[in-house]
């Protein structure tokens, strides 16, 4: 188990997305990085939550992401900013380019995680949720939690 956790461990998550999308279809994408962005991504100062990803010239990137400096890295620190590459495959690429060419589509990172001591970005297609659903959602997770509340009293007795 704790091997199966060293190999995978969540760095940034946008919990944003799920509340105001409905996710279709996440794929798992490589990041181009600077060396002081993966010291800075692995200390946790990296903020994925108004950030999105664009296709342009069949490529994939990832705006709006914020990677703080590194304390350390001085002249070897880039823009917090900047937009980064994502590595996905000519296939998945063309498959998020017909989602985001939908209508109320977008492309949106989900979460930074390292795996095998790479970093990692789980990418979704996601549908813009409207305001009546958010309220739906949240009424729903509060009537899980009422649940698993009474079913955990009920089972200290």
């Amino acid at each position: 188990m704790t091997d199966e956790k060293e190999r995978f461990k969540r760095l940034a998550e946008n919990r944003k997305a799920f509340h105001d999308y409905f996710i279709e279809e996440t794929y798992e994408a490589g990041i181009e990085l600077v060396g002081t962005e993966v010291k800075s991504i692995r200390l946790g100062k990296a903020n994925l939550k108004d950030s999105y990803a664009e296709v342009r010239n069949g490529e994939i990137y990832v705006c709006n992401m914020h990677i703080s400096p590194y304390e350390m890295g001085n002249i070897f620190n880039k823009d917090p900013l900047r937009e980064r590459r994502l590595l996905l495959h000519k296939s998945e690429i063309r498959k998020l380019e017909e989602y985001a060419a939908q209508s109320g589509y977008t492309l949106v990172p989900l979460s930074l995680y390292l795996k095998n001591g790479r970093v990692k970005v789980a990418i979704a297609a996601a549908k813009g949720k409207k305001f009546y659903d958010k309220r739906d959602s949240m009424l729903e997770k509060d009537a899980n939690r009422a649940i698993e509340r009474h079913l955990k009293e009920d089972s200290r007795y």
